[in-house]
């Protein structure tokens, strides 16, 4: 396998599918076809893709083929992100620090400290007069 072949044959949306669907559990052809809602060849072809480049396994089992992910592949990929992840991570920290912070300031500006009222809320529930 080659992160050429790995990186193609993970750019294809239908492919992304399947293997999603693999991730719940192995599954025989048949149920792939139904849940990606393409043909048998369609799906026949973007399975070879993926199994030549080495992300699923292929069993038999009676008349029917089974795949199933191989984890080691997505492993690699998981080692090869984790620097970015770093980035990410400190990124989505400073995020969260700021809308923090920005929430901390809005909460502030609308508070009323205890015990005081608006004169607003005192002209609103104040009674009517009656004029004859």
């Amino acid at each position: 396998m080659s992160d050429d072949s790995l990186w193609a044959a993970l750019a294809d949306p239908h492919r992304r599918a399947i293997v999603a669907l693999l991730l719940e559990r192995p599954r025989p052809v048949g149920e792939i076809v139904e849940a990606c809602g393409l043909s048998q060849p369609s799906t026949s072809k973007h399975l070879r893709v993926l199994r030549d480049a080495g992300l699923v396994r292929v069993r038999q089992d009676a008349q029917r083929r089974v795949y199933a992910l191989d984890p080691a592949p997505i492993a690699e990929l998981d080692a090869w992100l984790a620097p970015y992840r770093k980035l990410w991570s400190a990124s989505l920290d400073a995020l969260g620090r700021r809308l923090d912070e920005t929430v901390t300031v809005a909460a502030a500006e609308t508070a009323t400290a205890p015990g005081e009222s608006s004169d607003e809320e005192d002209a609103d529930t104040s009674t009517p007069s009656s004029k004859d």
